[in-house]
């Protein structure tokens, strides 16, 4: 059995890596939908992995000026988000919190994913981290990294002292 972290689309939908399928015993390729009042001897995907977050998916991608990290964030308030940068990383956490609306046996399948996440992010180049910016629109979470222009140069006026 691999020990690599699933991703959180792998954790989503139960899917499992095609290097995992000759490692692992017939029965733990398939996920079952319970039927109602049916959840005698079948896990949750979540059950074993209640303590490890979530990897969030992103597209990155880069223009001229700057880096841009592309994240879809719905359900996740502002203020459960934390993004932190460096020149050279960047490190996204957040929390989706589940409204309980059904009881447990009411459900008749349970694929969305709740709890905690994060992805860390090497980036290819550094980045001006005072003039980045997070914006969130619809559920997308559009991080905008300035490249430090490393070739620009400027002319030190000397002083006498």
């Amino acid at each position: 059995m691999s020990k690599e972290k699933k991703s959180f689309f792998e954790r989503l939908t139960g899917t499992v890596r095609a290097s995992e399928i000759d490692s692992q015993p017939e029965e733990k390729h398939h996920k079952k939908v319970v039927p109602r009042g049916d959840n005698a001897d079948v896990t949750s995907w979540m059950e074993n992995e209640s303590d490890v977050d979530g990897e969030l998916t992103v597209d990155v991608y880069q223009t001229p000026e700057m880096i841009v990290v592309k994240s879809m964030i719905a359900g996740v308030r502002p203020e459960d988000l934390d993004v932190s940068i460096t020149r050279d990383l960047v490190t996204i956490r957040g929390k989706r919190e589940e409204e309980r609306i059904a009881n447990e046996e009411d459900y008749f399948a349970r694929e969305l994913y709740w709890g905690s996440f994060s992805r860390t992010i090497a980036l290819p180049e550094e980045i001006d981290v005072e003039e980045s910016e997070a914006i969130e629109k619809h559920g997308l979470l559009i991080l905008k990294l300035p490249k430090l222009d490393k070739k620009k140069q400027s002319r030190l006026k000397v002083k006498t002292i």
